[in-house]
């Protein structure tokens, strides 16, 4: 059941709408990048994101934010925003989710984020830390990352969508992107207001299985 942003970032798209205008659901769009990364010990470890938003999304939640008048939008000027975004995201698990065999493994809060604005594009950065790190010894995890009611389309870029940071040399990793939406579904989604926060739940049914899934299996 989808649960309403309070704060942050992607909260001032879901309850306030882009500069005044409602928008179709989803309401924000991501083109993301993610890293596993391996310590020093060959143990799965951290969960790397790059997450660019959407143009429009981008010129809503920049308003007012340069403080200094310079025309430009500094990291420094962007982080208190960033750390809005961060705290924000752990009610909704940061939209990453890691299962190592029946488990679900957990994650620490990101100590690593910040924002920059490029090309017209705000892209939040973050690392998020296992609680403990996982030794990957013939042993296979899975990761995905999305929103299960899809006010938030991720889409993972198109080179390199999911990659190993310093993993040892018997681990391979897997990409399967989530299946196309007919467009029967998408027209449907597309007509449900802004100001609606539950989905149907034959909608839900289909929306749970869109997710980014990188498979991780070591030898």
């Amino acid at each position: 059941m989808h649960r309403m942003w309070k704060t942050g970032l992607i909260a001032a798209a879901l309850t306030a709408g882009l500069a005044g205008a409602a928008r179709a659901h989803p309401h924000v769009f991501v083109e993301a990048r993610a890293e596993v990364v391996f310590d020093d010990a060959g143990r799965l470890s951290a969960v790397r994101h790059v997450w660019s938003f959407d143009e429009a999304f981008t010129a809503f939640a920049v308003q007012g934010l340069d403080e200094n008048g310079d025309g430009e939008l500094s990291r420094e000027e962007l982080q208190p925003l960033a750390q809005v975004n961060v705290e924000s995201l752990a009610e909704y698990e940061f939209f990453t989710f890691l299962q190592q065999g029946d488990a679900e493994v957990a994650f620490d809060p990101p100590k690593e984020y910040w924002l920059d604005f490029y090309g017209g594009r705000l892209t939040l950065f973050f690392t998020l830390p296992l609680r403990e790190a996982r030794v990957m010894d013939a042993s296979t995890v899975e990761l995905d990352v999305f929103d299960p009611n899809y006010f938030v389309a991720f889409e993972m870029t198109q080179e390199t969508p999911f990659a190993m940071v310093d993993a040892p040399s018997t681990c391979t990793l897997d990409f399967t992107p989530p299946p196309p939406l007919d467009p029967q579904t998408a027209t449907t989604l597309a007509a449900i207001p802004q100001t609606e926060r539950e989905l149907p739940s034959d909608l839900v049914q289909i929306t749970e299985t869109l997710s980014n899934s990188a498979r991780i299996g070591c030898k």
